[in-house]
C-alpha cells in the first residue's frame, strides 16, 4: 500500500466502528491503526482515513465509492451487509450499464455503488449536480493539469437525444498521482453537495510539493481553510499534508507542540512543524 492520495471520511466518533464494519464486508480489507482521532484502514487494498471530527459535517452521496466485484454472489453478500440499517438509493438489479448494480447508503452515511465486473476495485465516484452540474469534465481537466501521474482514461459525453443535455459528462474516469477517480454529471436537485465530510488527502514529500498543490488549487478558484484543508472551485475538500506528519505526531512528548503549531496554519509549513517536534 503506497497511496499518496486517498479519501478521508468524517465521522462523529464512529470511525473505528465503520472501519471494522467495512473490513468484514470486503476482501483485502483491514484496520491499520487507531489513534482515537484518526483511524487508518484499507478497503479492497485502498487506503482510507477515518476522522472522528464530531457532528459538524455529514457524509452524503456527492462522492460515493464505486466498487467493482467479480461475481454476483460477492455483490449480493456485500449488498446484504451494507443494507444493515442502510437505505437503498437504487435497487440491486440489472441495468443497461451492468448485469448487476445497486447504490446504497450505509448506516454510517457513506454511499456505495456496487457493480458486477471482471475485476475487483474501489474508486471514489464524484457526482457533479445542483450548482456544479455540467462541471465534471472541467474538474477532470483541472485535476490532471495540477497533479503528476495524471490522465483522463474515459470521457463519455452525452450526445443528441440522450437523457441528459448534450455535452454533459455521462461517465468519466481519470487518474491523479496514479489514483483512479470517477466523475459524472447528474441533473436535478439532489439535496446534497460536496463538503468536508469526504476530502482527498494528498501526502507530500517536500514543501515544494505542498506549495504547488495548495497554490494551484487556490489560484484556480479554491478557498483556504485551516490545518492544511482547502476547498477547490467545485467545493471539493482537500488536505495537503506532509508525508512525515504522522511521524512528527508520534512522539508523545512533542505531539502537543506539533499540534499547536499546526492549528495556527492554513497551508502547512514542514520546517515549522519539524521545529516544533524537536
Amino acid at each position: 500500500m503506497s497511496n499518496k492520495i486517498y479519501p478521508c471520511l468524517w465521522f462523529d466518533g464512529q470511525a473505528k466502528a465503520a472501519a471494522e464494519f467495512y473490513s468484514h464486508i470486503f476482501p483485502n480489507s483491514k484496520l491499520l491503526s487507531d489513534s482515537g482521532m484518526v483511524v487508518m484502514f484499507e478497503v479492497l487494498g485502498k487506503k482510507i482515513m477515518g476522522l472522528n471530527g464530531g457532528p459538524q459535517f455529514k457524509l452524503n452521496a456527492s462522492i460515493s465509492f464505486l466498487v467493482h466485484l467479480d461475481s454476483k454472489a460477492a455483490i449480493d453478500r456485500a449488498w446484504e451487509q451494507l443494507s444493515e440499517e442502510g437505505t437503498t438509493l437504487m435497487a440491486i438489479d440489472k441495468y443497461p450499464w451492468a448485469e448487476r448494480y445497486g447504490w446504497i447508503k450505509d448506516k454510517f452515511g457513506m454511499t456505495w455503488q456496487l457493480m458486477l465486473a471482471d475485476m475487483v476495485d474501489l474508486s471514489p465516484s464524484m457526482l457533479f449536480s445542483n450548482t456544479q452540474y455540467g462541471k465534471g469534465t472541467e474538474a477532470m481537466n483541472l485535476y490532471q493539469s495540477i497533479f503528476p501521474q495524471a490522465s483522463i482514461d474515459i470521457n463519455e459525453i452525452y450526445g443528441p437525444g440522450a437523457p441528459q443535455a448534450e455535452g454533459m459528462l455521462m461517465f468519466g474516469r481519470f487518474r491523479i498521482m496514479d489514483y483512479s477517480i470517477v466523475a459524472m454529471d447528474g441533473p436535478g436537485d439532489h439535496q446534497f453537495q460536496f463538503n468536508e465530510a469526504l476530502s482527498y488527502v494528498v501526502q507530500c514529500d517536500s514543501q515544494e510539493e505542498i506549495d504547488h498543490y495548495w497554490n494551484s488549487l487556490i489560484a484556480n478558484g479554491g478557498k483556504e481553510s485551516r490545518c492544511g484543508w482547502l476547498a477547490d472551485k467545485f467545493g471539493v475538500s482537500w488536505q495537503i499534508i506532509p508525508s512525515s506528519l504522522s511521524k512528527l505526531m508520534s512522539n508523545p512528548s512533542t505531539a502537543s507542540k506539533v499540534m499547536q503549531a499546526l492549528l495556527k496554519m492554513n497551508k502547512l509549513d514542514i520546517a515549522t512543524l519539524e521545529k516544533a517536534a524537536q
